[in-house]
């Protein structure tokens, strides 16, 4: 019997979009549907927070992009930040385009293992997009968790992503601490100025009961990870997400190799134990 092509990790599914959100001046959400019968569910595995797809826009290439968002329907949710062309070409496309879609790849956050647990999530930019499911899988299951801190930085108030979201969850009260800060604050601005670590540094923090989720640029990584590690959380608590240069997803390709470990197979999502020493080496 012929394998199911479905399943056949080099070939994108075509997908139909079907809502754009502007985040931010560069950064755009892409809500996309599945035009074929079998929707992604029936690949290889559900997406996970953590996990991300490769997004093909036809003619012009294609990119790993996180999910920033999980449906049950078997719709996906993606966002995107233009920085090449084509990130740009995705953040382009309208209602009604079509992109190919590969995945979901790589390992998840693993948000049900920190069950019992205090719960500080550290996003950085656009690092926040992967971090958004872990913070709606905290609220959908909010008995399981203790105490939830969302520490996030930009670089200006107008690169802030998930303004509605980030509004929502600071008004859930007890039990959910929700902190922005931003690198340079701008007329009407009266939140925190500095980098996401003071944050970090400041946080309400029971070591021994805290799982962290971190992911932004790697130097904010190494620093989150090091206030952490001062206020008592051990490395194996700390879980970074790296994304460096995937470029097939199936560690073929070598491009995202890192020591030993391809991050699109045994990453992205790593504990910083494992991943701190390897983010010394260049990428490619």
């Amino acid at each position: 019997m012929a394998e199911d092509p479905v399943a056949e990790p080099m070939l994108p599914r075509p997908y139909r979009v079907l809502e754009v959100k502007a985040e931010t001046a560069d950064v755009t959400t892409l809500v996309v549907a599945p035009i074929a019968e079998r929707p992604i569910i029936d690949a290889p595995t559900d997406p996970r927070p953590g996990q991300f797809n490769m997004l093909w826009v036809f003619g012009v290439g294609e990119v790993p992009i996180s999910l920033s968002g999980l449906r049950a329907d078997g719709t996906l949710v993606h966002t995107v930040r233009s920085v090449g062309a084509v990130t740009d070409a995705l953040s382009h496309l309208a209602v009604g385009g079509v992109v190919g879609v590969r995945g979901p790849f790589g390992t998840g956050w693993g948000v049900e293992s920190a069950a019992g647990n205090d719960v500080v999530v550290v996003g950085g930019g656009i690092g926040l997009a992967p971090l958004k499911p872990v913070v709606e899988q905290l609220l959908e299951n909010r008995d399981d968790y203790g105490h939830i801190n969302v520490l996030v930085g930009a670089r200006t108030p107008g690169d802030i992503v998930f303004t509605d979201n980030l509004e929502q969850w600071s008004r859930l009260g007890a039990g959910i601490d929700v902190e922005i800060t931003v690198d340079a604050a701008g007329p009407g601005w009266h939140g925190h100025v500095g980098v996401v670590t003071d944050l970090v540094a400041r946080a309400q923090v029971d070591a021994s009961r805290t799982v962290a989720f971190v992911c932004g640029p790697e130097v904010m990584m190494r620093f989150a990870t090091r206030a952490l590690r001062e206020q008592g959380v051990p490395l194996d608590r700390i879980r970074l997400s790296a994304e460096r240069n995937m470029q097939c997803a199936v560690a073929h390709c070598g491009h995202c190799q890192l020591g030993d470990v391809f991050v699109c197979r045994e990453g992205p999502v790593l504990d910083a134990a494992r991943l701190l020493p390897l983010l010394g080496v260049r990428g490619r």
